[in-house]
Formats: structure tokens, sequence, C-alpha cells
């Protein structure tokens, strides 16, 4: 077991992914962001939605729970969680994302395409 450790700090990360059957790290990110988000907006957590988010009482596109953006001059707080989900939120698409349980939220945002959300240049 550690001979194959050993060697795996050698493999170029991509490569790695591949062979763990892995997405990249900031994939798995977003999607814990999402989850997390999903959990605070349906109410499955005991925080409250406006301390983090602004619900858009109309949407004329895409899926009914749009969050508003407020704007940010301030660097730092762009990658607050509250900030940097509300972009790849609202543009989950409807015809893939399963709103209705928990369970089938994470299992179809693993069919969604973020990548024009990822900031990193390594692609898989």
């Amino acid at each position: 077991m550690h001979d194959l450790k050993c060697d795996m700090v050698r493999v170029p990360y991509t490569k790695r992914l591949r062979l763990l059957n892995l997405q990249l790290l900031e994939v798995r990110r977003l999607h814990f962001d999402l989850i997390l988000c999903y959990k605070i907006v349906f109410g499955l957590m005991s925080i409250n939605v406006a301390d983090y988010f602004q619900v858009c009482s109309a949407s004329t596109r895409g899926h009914p729970y749009k969050l508003y953006k407020p704007f940010s001059g301030c660097t730092p707080r762009s990658s607050f969680f509250s900030m940097r989900v509300i972009n790849v939120w609202n543009d989950l698409p409807t015809d893939v994302v399963n709103f209705r349980a928990l369970e089938s939220f994470k299992r179809t945002i693993q069919l969604v395409d973020l990548s024009n959300h990822l900031t990193s240049s390594t692609n898989q």
C-alpha cells in the first residue's frame, strides 16, 4: 500500500483523477456548495435563508428558486459562500436538475456541466 501511495505522488493531477475516478476538486466543491444552498433554501437546516440569500419573487426563465445577487465591489466578499454559489445555483437547468427532494437534487446535479463556472485552467 505504501508503494502505491508513493507512486501516485509522481502521477499528474488529471491522471490521478482519472485513475481514482474523481472529478476536479473545484467541481466537487461546487457540488457541495449547491447541496448546502439547497438545504438552506428549502429549510433543511436551522439557518434563516434571509441571512444568506434573497429569493427572487418573480422568475421569468429557468427554475423558480432563483436567488438575487447583490452587487459586491469587494473582491474578498465575492469569495464568500453566499456570493459564489448564486450564479451557479441560478444557472441550474430545469430540464436536468430535480428540486423535489434532496437525494434527487444530489443525483441530478452530477449530470450538469459546471465547466463554465470553473476558475481553474485544468480541464477534465
